[in-house]
């Protein structure tokens, strides 16, 4: 029994209740695991129907199931995250194991804390300020708050090295206020270290006042030194907060979360507070994605639950999950704190969504070129329509016609992504006196392959990909041609939705592979449909002005001033064949008009 078939059996036997399943290879390796609401329905719809490629690629792989019923939807998600946090199956969308987001270190118990990176969070009683976007960034905000500070940045240990030595070069430059002196302060080094967690936590404002009113208590005791180390450590700190608003926290208000799909898909999360933005992490995924909500659903949920991980209270999400409260719960279980997620449609909160939505094009954009983008598409292309090379020359035809003259096909060339306008071609349908799109588009497909086998280099090469306008007969049309001439080609036709959008690609079987779901696919074979229904349509018009012309010219006292006045006017043969003479006298002059009428209605008369 087939494979597929046996499975989908199978899973028709699941109960209708909420849980786990478990796909497993030949091998009987995890390659994915998901949750359902109800087991038999979600578990049975991976054995039927089309699906995306990667769907598609793992059904393929399958060879067998397992499923754990829970007692509730939540259930099913805390054991899908434990499962995928164990097995990091190839087909669920990971976040990178080896791409981690730094904290600072900050352990106050210490006579003399200091700040210090490190890869992740943990649970040693010491306090951790992030995460940030990258180490480079973190050294960068210990730099700056230890010089608005004066704190040390260098590698001395106190109070070990206290007096041993002479100060260092930042002592000099007055980077350091010179704490391995016999003589520095450790009260005031602890206030120091206080004032930096404020600034880490985004306290600055805070802080400052403290400062403001500790300067001028010092001012009215005529501790003017005093008063000035305190100003000039204000003035420090605002232009600490003025010049870089990058300063992350560990007790962030609101994450903006951002998810877009290119060439690359990227998952970004912003962190504000008021308002303002103070960190940024980026997440990019080489695969397809098939579901927006299933991507941002999976990725928040490895994110916010992954160990040391920041949770604000407000998550922002760009679009609607399954199972939000579900997993508000589950986060909020493990941060230990009560977590809301919410998808904004309007206000300041919208804002911050689209500015997420925006890095995450943006990161897409600036990571990969054009070419890139255009290659990835003809590959996810390639996976979608079974092709066994990837479809670099694609040709698509359209036939355009009025009633039943003036018919025409077009047939327009596209190299790697790309309008390739040389090698366009355009045909005039011959021997058709009535208004017929099949056998036209019979006679265009046989005549452009008819010249390429007959050595014409006008109609070389053979395409990777052949695309017809229109559904499942126009197909089995162009496919009956080919066959005729004995050649086999990978032949498809573009379906249009109700808004005359190419919404699917169909066989000449009937089968249709929807490609609404891959954006980048979507306006490739859209662009395609929409520039050979231009190019025939744009012909067509040209050869009908051509003949009206040609009979114009014919008339007496008709000109090429005339001629266009006409043409312009009635904007077809037809019309102007069954204009009155008062009409005609509309546009030219009475004797003009006479001429006109009289050509057209003589021998009727």
């Amino acid at each position: 029994m087939d494979t597929v078939k046996m499975l989908l059996e199978k899973a028709n036997r699941l109960p209708m209740l909420p849980g786990v399943y478990i796909m497993l290879d030949k091998k009987g390796e995890v390659i994915y695991v998901g949750k359902a609401k109800k087991l038999k329905n979600r578990v049975s719809s991976y054995f039927h129907g089309e699906h995306l490629p990667k769907v598609a690629a793992m059904v393929a792989k399958a060879a067998d199931f397992q499923v754990i019923v829970a007692g509730s939807e939540f259930e099913a998600l805390v054991l899908e995250n434990s499962l995928i946090k164990r097995h990091k199956p190839y087909y669920n969308i990971l976040l990178k194991d080896d791409k981690g987001y730094p904290f600072i270190r900050m352990d106050r118990r210490k006579e003399y804390p200091r700040m210090e990176i490190c890869a992740r969070a943990a649970k040693d009683g010491a306090e951790y300020f992030g995460p940030f976007g990258g180490r480079s960034q973190s050294r960068e905000i210990i730099d700056a708050v230890s010089k608005a500070l004066l704190l040390p940045d260098c590698t001395r240990s106190f109070p070990r090295d206290i007096g041993k030595e002479r100060p260092c070069l930042n002592y000099h430059l007055e980077k350091c206020a010179g704490w391995c002196l016999r003589d520095a302060d450790a009260g005031d080094y602890r206030a120091r270290i206080e004032q930096a967690a404020m600034i880490l936590e985004g306290k600055s404002e805070e802080l400052v006042s403290d400062l403001q009113k500790e300067m001028l208590a010092a001012s009215e005791e005529l501790r003017f030194e005093r008063a000035g180390e305190l100003r000039d450590r204000i003035r420090a700190i605002e232009g600490l907060r003025n010049r870089q608003r990058v300063i992350a926290t560990s007790f962030t208000d609101t994450d903006a979360v951002g998810f877009r799909r290119g060439a690359k898909s990227c998952f970004t999360v912003l962190h504000f507070v008021e308002g303002d933005l103070i960190g940024k992490d980026v997440e990019m995924l080489d695969e397809p994605i098939e579901s927006d909500s299933e991507a941002v659903e999976g990725l928040v949920r490895q994110y916010y639950t992954a160990p040391g991980s920041s949770v604000p209270k407000t998550i922002l999400l760009p679009c609607e999950i399954d199972g939000a409260e579900d997993l508000e719960k589950l986060i909020g279980q493990i941060s230990d704190k009560r977590v809301h997620m919410e998808v904004p449609r309007r206000g300041e909160r919208l804002r911050l969504v689209e500015s997420a939505q925006l890095n995450a094009q943006e990161e897409i954009e600036r990571r990969t070129t054009a070419e890139q983008r255009r290659s990835k598409t003809l590959e996810w292309l390639q996976r979608a329509l079974e092709l066994e090379t990837l479809p670099r020359r694609i040709e698509a035809f359209d036939v355009s016609n009025l009633g039943n003259s003036g018919i025409v096909a077009a047939m327009t060339v596209f190299q790697d992504g790309k309008p390739l306008r040389r090698d366009y071609r355009k045909f005039r349908i011959r021997g058709l006196d009535v208004q017929d799109d099949y056998a036209s588009m019979y006679q265009a497909v046989q005549r452009r392959f008819q010249r390429c086998l007959e050595g014409d280099e006008k109609f070389a090469p053979l395409p990777d990909l052949l695309l017809i306008d229109g559904g499942e007969m126009h197909t089995q049309t162009a496919c009956r041609a080919l066959e005729d001439l004995g050649l086999r080609l990978n032949c498809f036709g573009m379906v249009k939705d109700e808004r005359h959008r190419t919404r699917a690609l169909v066989t000449a079987s009937g089968r249709e592979i929807g490609i609404s779901g891959n954006q980048a696919v979507f306006a490739l074979i859209g662009s395609i449909q929409e520039e050979t229904h231009r190019s025939a349509v744009s012909y067509q018009r040209k050869l009908r002005g051509e003949d009206l012309a040609s009979v114009l010219d014919s008339i007496d006292g008709i000109g090429p001033k005339r001629k266009n006045l006409l043409l312009k006017h009635f904007r077809s043969l037809k019309a102007i064949r069954e204009a009155g003479e008062e009409q005609l006298r509309e546009v030219l002059p009475a004797s003009a008009a006479s001429a006109v009428y009289a050509f057209f209605h003589g021998e009727e008369e």
